[in-house]
């Protein structure tokens, strides 16, 4: 039950960051201000989302989830109602910041729930509890969609703002912590360590760099994906499946909602099985083979379908993965606020959307997006097996002998 409730609290803070890219061409056609500048609420939102994630935790770890999620939940329909109203960059920008607090809330309580409620398969606890966040937005793409092109973007931040934040806060109700917990590392070993230990790691950092290497990719693609498709000629093409006509955007959306979400459980669950590190090689390596992919062969609708499917498929486990393995490693006593001190990366990695803007249209393409983009998934892949696993080895052995 607990893990049912956090993952429909997920979804619900979903369309925050994955139905923005809805907003940002009926925000440009009624401002004016370029998709560089609109894309930086994007990017605050997600810094505050992130970043403030280490204190969110914290507070889930002293107090449990209830109140923290109850708060994100109030949180978020501020900040879509404060949308609805916004007139300046200056006020959307606040907006960003106030739906970036309420949206790290839900995130850092209800995943370091999940890694406390189930140390012994975190690996798929955590990842069908971001499966929420990942998928959730998929059944609203349309419904958003349609609001928009109706009644205006201004009255879609406020319907769906409000009944979000709803049920957000009726649900944080139920939400219940479990409370401390002793649980044996891989040569069963307790270590427990608090933030700042933990930050004296080189093992920890490793792990955030590659969050923001692996991350940033995702990131663009999912920030630009309107400006991507526009660049591929796809704006305004239909499909037909099964002989229903459907938008080709649309359809892609929503599939790649889907995926995005699908992967989390899957390759969670998977790495409990194999480990994280062997798991982390397959998919980032995977992963850019299929970013490059979609730059040079995804020009026709079958292909671009397959192959954003494919992406947002294989980037989605980091927020299953990356969480798991800090638990792994630094135990889980501490384990919402370390989580979401790791959790910062993302919004580290959200830096690289404007400068994406940027470099494309320098240079009038995004090869070079998509290139930098592959390049730094096989970097991360190098770093989990040859640098991240013996850095772990090490670290194990080091507390073992301690406590001997």
């Amino acid at each position: 039950m607990q893990l049912l409730i956090g993952v429909a609290c997920m979804s619900m803070v979903a369309n925050l960051q994955y139905g923005w890219t809805l907003f940002v061409n009926p925000i440009e056609e009624k401002f004016h201000w370029g998709s560089a500048v609109i894309q930086v609420f994007f990017v605050v939102f997600i810094l505050c989302e992130t970043w403030f994630s280490p204190i969110l935790g914290a507070f889930t770890d002293r107090i449990g989830p209830r109140l923290v999620v109850f708060f994100g939940g109030i949180l978020c329909a501020v900040a879509w109602c404060m949308n609805a109203l916004a007139d300046s960059i200056n006020f959307f920008s606040l907006a960003a910041v106030v739906g970036g607090i309420g949206a790290g809330a839900v995130y850092s309580a209800c995943v370091g729930n999940a890694l406390r409620w189930f140390p012994d398969r975190r690996g798929l606890a955590v990842g069908i509890t971001a499966a929420g966040y990942g998928a959730g937005s998929a059944l609203t793409v349309i419904p958003i969609t349609n609001m928009i092109a109706a009644k205006g973007y201004q009255e879609t931040f406020l319907i769906f703002g409000l009944c979000q934040g709803a049920v957000i806060a009726i649900l944080a109700l139920f939400l219940k912590g479990k409370g401390r917990i002793e649980v044996l590392n891989e040569v069963g070993v307790v270590k427990n360590y608090r933030s700042m230990e933990m930050i004296k790691e080189p093992a920890f950092w490793v792990m955030y760099l590659m969050f923001v290497m692996v991350g940033g990719g995702g990131l663009v693609i999912t920030a630009q994906f309107i400006d991507i498709a526009k660049s591929l000629n796809f704006q305004g093409v239909d499909v037909v499946i099964f002989g229903v006509t459907l938008s080709l955007l649309m359809l892609t959306l929503n599939l790649n909602r889907v995926l995005n979400g699908l992967t989390r459980p899957i390759f969670g669950w998977i790495s409990d099985l194999i480990g994280r590190e062997k798991t982390m090689f397959i998919c980032f390596n995977l992963e850019a083979l299929s970013i490059l992919g979609l730059y040079y062969f995804g020009h026709t609708p079958a292909f671009f379908l397959l192959l954003t499917g494919l992406v947002f498929f294989l980037w989605g486990e980091i927020y299953s993965l990356f969480p798991s393995i800090n638990a792994d490693t630094f135990g889980d006593q501490y384990a919402a606020g370390n989580a979401g001190l790791l959790y910062t990366a993302k919004g580290t990695a959200s830096l690289l959307v404007p400068l994406s803007s940027i470099l494309a249209a320098a240079t009038g393409s995004w090869e070079a997006v998509f290139w930098g983009a592959g390049i730094l998934n096989f970097l991360a892949a190098l770093l989990a097996w040859f640098i991240l696993r013996p850095l772990r080895r090490k670290l194990v052995i080091r507390n073992r002998r301690r406590n001997r």
